[in-house]
């Protein structure tokens, strides 16, 4: 039986289309639905430009609270979505019991998130915005899908239905 779920989201093009199924599975299984969106730590490079134009002062006060500042936006700009896409249904944000914004590896804490939360299903969108047709899966979705200790619900992306049909 399900009763929570976690919809893992890359807010990229294809996200309200996964976004609808997440909303139709906790309709269906009248499940809790956990929403989660993972920010990958700035990379060598970007911390060296920061670096070398900001002072010290303003390089740490940047990491905490700026971060902070950039994760509260994001949730934010994940719920805002959230009730754009149910317009009128107001139950089903009524389903939605958390969204979380979470800087690390977006496959590491995807599952790190599936076992605190003890949810009993992950839904995830087989790859990114930036993914081409050759590539069935992306890299998190991938990773996902070989350790997940509870079943892994993947949308595919529309590009691909449509250059299947033709």
């Amino acid at each position: 039986m399900i009763r929570s779920m976690l919809y893992a989201t890359d807010l990229g093009l294809y996200a309200p289309y996964v976004m609808q199924h997440a909303l139709a599975l906790a309709r269906t299984f009248k499940a809790e639905l956990y929403v989660i969106h993972v920010v990958e730590p700035l990379g060598l490079f970007a911390e060296s430009v920061l670096q070398s134009y900001l002072d010290e002062q303003a390089l740490s006060e940047w990491q905490s609270q700026g971060l902070t500042t950039v994760m509260a936006n994001i949730e934010q700009r994940v719920l805002d979505s959230f009730r754009e896409e149910v317009g009128e249904g107001e139950q089903d944000l009524e389903l939605i019991q958390s969204v979380r914004v979470i800087q690390g590896d977006p496959s590491q804490v995807i599952l790190d998130q599936v076992q605190k939360l003890s949810v009993d299903l992950l839904i995830v969108g087989s790859h990114s915005h930036g993914a081409g047709v050759a590539t069935p899966l992306g890299r998190t979705a991938a990773r996902v899908l070989q350790l997940s200790q509870v079943p892994v619900y993947l949308v595919p992306l529309l590009q691909h239905r449509r250059s299947d049909d033709m």
